[in-house]
């Protein structure tokens, strides 16, 4: 299918110099988070999460963050999932965050490790309680006959645990990505864009680069 020829966008409306940047990486970010909540954007923390099978086969989707510091950046999944199966046998990954009213993007990479049974229960706890049921609904990412199937199922779920609190199922955990390096992009004129990455000395330094766009 040829796509319809569209005008291209001319980026241009912030820039990013080396002399604005945060020494730390995760400040950096949390200033760009909050210009990106407070431009309005539906969902600031939505990410796409690019993982790799033990046999070569890369997959990616679209998740929510729940959390960053300085340990990492953390979401929460089931872990028979496509992603979570991924994750348990090959632990690199990356996420990216596009922030088209800022014209912004920020690219992170490196290891994911699971957080604590703790951390993974009190945030289950904090969910919808329709979320909590559908957390023990969902086989996620598994062939299922029908719509009708799962609505019945959850239907099923519901009632078994009517006036009674609904637990963390085993397979549903938390996530942390601990970075070796995060970039920031900003669109710019004639596209060439700012790109500034942070990359992780092994004496735990952070060092800036800038890239070519």
């Amino acid at each position: 299918m040829k796509l319809e020829k569209s005008e291209p966008k001319q980026y241009g409306a912030f820039q990013l110099l080396e002399e604005d940047l945060d020494a730390d990486p995760f400040r950096q970010f949390g200033r760009w988070y909050d210009a990106a909540s407070s431009a309005g954007l539906v969902h600031p923390d939505a990410f796409a999460l690019a993982t790799v099978s033990g046999d070569g086969k890369p997959s990616a989707r679209m998740l929510l963050l729940k959390g960053f510091d300085q340990n990492g950046f953390v979401f929460f999944t089931n872990s028979e999932s496509r992603k979570g199966e991924d994750l348990s046998g090959n632990t690199n990954a990356a996420i990216c965050f596009w922030w088209d009213k800022l014209e912004r993007s920020v690219r992170i990479e490196g290891k994911v490790h699971g957080v604590s049974r703790e951390e993974a229960d009190i945030y289950f706890a904090t969910r919808p309680r329709g979320s909590r049921l559908g957390a023990w609904a969902s086989q996620q990412s598994r062939v299922i006959e029908s719509r009708e199937y799962l609505d019945k199922l959850y239907h099923k779920i519901e009632l078994d645990y009517a006036d009674m609190d609904i637990p963390r199922p085993d397979y549903w955990n938390g996530y942390r990505l601990v970075p070796a390096s995060i970039e920031f992009w900003q669109g710019r004129p004639n596209r060439l864009h700012d790109r500034l990455r942070y990359r992780k000395h092994r004496d735990g330094r952070w060092i800036i680069e800038r890239l070519a766009p």
